[in-house]
């Protein structure tokens, strides 16, 4: 059994969609498995009125929407653990009615003072949240009990906002103690990165620019922005996917051996690195950027048609782009990253690609022999996960000539049911104090720095939208990005 940790939840957005769909399944894959058994509780939180019982049916409801066993007494147990308040998070006086309840709840559980406040909420209230949640003595006092705050993306709009935002939580709370989410981070194939880079002697001695010619990360979605239009026309592919997900991917990918494998120790490798990614000119971020907005097909209306889009848009629904890292290891050897809706399928891959030989020796005169293929690694993220491993190998004829073959791992059916979701393992970690696979601030700001100079750019022309076609890779743009540099994307439709 997994070791007890003890603490009081606070979820401010308690009746929306995210804590329905992940954050209660997730607490109670948690309880099931031990993280979680006697001495915890949660508060719920929102405008809207209901009692503990309505609060505690919704939960239910939610853990059978999830695939588990809601009838059954384990799950009746942990439901009993689940308290609500109406709560508007701009009305001090409401937050000592939290208060008193989060004490009264402290000593039934006997949680020792431990608090988790989680915001799942619109990103505006996040820094009165947080003040009010120090200014009103909500926060533990005990020496030995932890104050945590979790913060769901997005983080600022950009540098500015963002800094906003960091010194508003920073009045608060100490940087060890605000955990960003990036739920990237929790996938298991993106935590994997680390054990195949520094666990094994052959991959890390060739990750450098001497054997690497180049690194793909696409994520690509296949549906539209369905209910999340207006979200996303505020913000748009590069806020929305690369600032966040793609930066802390290819943080992962670029960073040097940490110290020890310590969050700390990790983190800073990672803010070096991003220190290290080359902020574009004005010539350059418009060389090395694309982007793309998705058109019509037979029913699927054009993004400018989707409900709730402003029928001239200039958001981008799609992202391609080349990054460059300004140090020993990774100068010269380009990073491509691409993300997109209305793709040709859901997945997210990344894709390291070695140099080729320098002499191919089996390319002679007389040979009928194809250059030999280069040697790539590829990490499956999701739908399924695993790696393969394209070598080069002799056909099996009379002759002699090379073909690429696949060396292929992937989770099974079997362990991927055992495989935890990304959100429990982010609970799981908020509970440890363990802030590994969260987003520190450092982090945060030079990804921002980097973004906003591609966005300012892009301001500066209007964009030639749509242009490209549902179900695609992407506009053409994305293929003479890659292709200028005589490369080409490994994932092609139909490879």
């Amino acid at each position: 059994m997994a070791t007890e940790r003890t603490a009081l939840f606070m979820f401010f957005g308690a009746t929306g969609d995210l804590a329905y769909r992940k954050l209660y399944p997730s607490l109670f894959n948690l309880y099931k498995k031990g993280s979680l058994r006697t001495h915890f509780a949660v508060i719920g939180t929102s405008r809207q009125t209901l009692d503990d019982d309505k609060f505690r049916v919704a939960v239910k409801k939610s853990l059978a929407d999830s695939g588990n066993r809601a009838d059954s007494k384990e799950a009746s147990d942990f439901i009993s653990h689940f308290y609500y308040q109406a709560h508007d998070v701009t009305d001090t006086a409401h937050y000592s009615v939290l208060k008193d309840a989060a004490e009264k709840l402290d000593k039934k559980y006997k949680l020792q003072g431990n608090r988790i406040f989680y915001l799942s909420m619109a990103p505006q209230f996040f820094g009165t949240i947080a003040k009010d949640l120090k200014a009103q003595g909500l926060m533990s006092t005990n020496e030995d009990a932890f104050n945590r705050l979790v913060i769901e993306k997005p983080f600022g709009r950009d540098f500015d906002s963002a800094k906003q935002l960091n010194d508003a939580l920073s009045n608060s709370f100490e940087e060890e103690q605000i955990f960003r989410i990036d739920h990237y981070l929790g996938k298991e194939m993106i935590q994997n990165i680390e054990a195949l880079r520094f666990g094994n002697t052959l991959v890390e001695s060739l990750w450098n620019n001497r054997y690497i010619d180049n690194i793909q990360v696409t994520l690509s979605e296949k549906l539209g922005v369905e209910e999340r239009a207006s979200y996303y026309d505020n913000s748009g592919a590069l806020r929305d996917m690369v600032q966040n997900h793609i930066m802390q991917i290819v943080s992962l990918l670029a960073m040097e051996q940490p110290v020890a494998f310590t969050d700390v120790d990790i983190r800073a490798e990672k803010v070096k690195a991003l220190r290290s990614l080359r902020v574009y000119n004005v010539a350059d971020a418009a060389t090395n950027f694309v982007r793309g907005q998705y058109g019509s097909v037979d029913n699927q209306p054009d993004y400018r048609h989707e409900d709730n889009v402003p029928a001239d848009s200039t958001t981008e629904t799609f992202v391609a782009g080349k990054l460059l890292f300004d140090n020993y290891r990774w100068s010269g050897t380009p990073f491509y990253v691409r993300t997109g809706k209305m793709l040709a399928d859901k997945f997210t891959r990344v894709d390291v690609v070695f140099k080729r030989p320098l002499v191919d020796i089996f390319a002679f005169p007389q040979s009928q022999n194809t250059p030999l293929a280069a040697n790539v690694l590829t990490i499956f993220v999701e739908p399924h996960a695993g790696f393969s491993l394209q070598l080069n190998a002799k056909t099996n004829d009379a002759g002699f000539s090379t073909e690429p073959i696949k060396l292929d791992y992937l989770v099974d059916a079997e362990k991927s049911k055992e495989t935890p979701e990304p959100y429990e393992r982010l609970l799981h970690d908020v509970l440890k104090g363990d802030g590994t696979n969260f987003s520190s601030w450092p982090e945060v700001s030079y990804a921002w720095k980097f973004v906003d100079q591609i966005r300012r750019v892009w301001d500066l022309q209007a964009p030639n939208f749509p242009n490209y076609t549902p179900h695609s890779m992407g506009p053409a743009a994305a293929e003479e990005l890659i292709q200028r540099d005589h490369r080409e994307w490994i994932y092609r439709l139909n490879n």
